[in-house]
């Protein structure tokens, strides 16, 4: 049965992916009933369309936009350069967007946010701290003071980032990486479009565009 015959008068979620991440997606606005419920997932694959995803059906981004023109969408997509595509793709069939962020994590009420965020359960999230649209925050990530994250940045499970750290659009944390803390003057910077390795360690400003691996994390070459 799909989550559009559960509760009829709830406000209607659209997911676009049908992938990994958009299945946890679906089961993280579970958790957050306010935002709605999930009626429909989108691909991009005309091959994936007409298909059940635990439950929801898989459909194009114009049907979705003409089966539930009320529903706010969710663009449940890993990879930050691809979900900035389908976020502009979705603005521009006429949907807006809302965001997630599971009753779980905690967070104080000095947090500026962009649209289509995304918080799963178990993250921390201390105080002054900006996030761009888009941005997704798995699950057990931990953020302090003073970090600013871009438009489209991911934070993949278990990120630590300590305070006076900025990250640009677009940028990937790999999985259990950690950034030390900058100075109120001379803060960390993490460049648009970088990507940070699994459990790398990074101790000082990584260019845009670099992938940075390892412990001291360092670009690679």
């Amino acid at each position: 049965m799909s989550h559009a015959l559960v509760d009829a008068g709830a406000p209607q979620l659209v997911v676009y992916g049908a992938g990994g991440h958009a299945r946890e997606i679906c089961w993280l606005a579970e958790s957050c009933p306010e935002a709605g419920v999930v009626v429909a997932m989108v691909d991009d694959d005309p091959a994936q369309h007409g298909a059940d995803v635990n439950g929801i059906r898989v459909c194009g981004l114009e049907e979705a936009r003409r089966r539930f023109p009320s529903a706010r969408m969710v663009v449940a997509i890993g990879s930050p350069q691809h979900r900035a595509a389908a976020a502009a793709r979705a603005a521009a069939a006429g949907f807006g967007f809302a965001s997630l962020i599971h009753p779980r994590a905690e967070r104080s009420r000095w947090i500026e946010m962009g649209e289509g965020v995304v918080v799963c359960a178990g993250s921390i999230l201390t105080t002054n701290i900006q996030l761009g649209r888009h941005v997704h925050i798995n699950v057990g990530c931990t953020i302090s003071h003073d970090v600013v994250l871009g438009d489209f940045v991911t934070l993949a499970p278990g990120v630590n980032i300590a305070g006076r750290v900025r990250v640009g659009d677009r940028a990937h944390i790999g999985i259990n990486a950690c950034i030390i803390n900058g100075e109120a003057d001379a803060p960390i910077v993490i460049g648009e479009d970088a990507v940070i390795g699994a459990a790398a360690c990074v101790t000082r400003s990584v260019p845009a565009g670099t992938t940075a691996v390892g412990v001291p994390a360092r670009p690679l070459t």
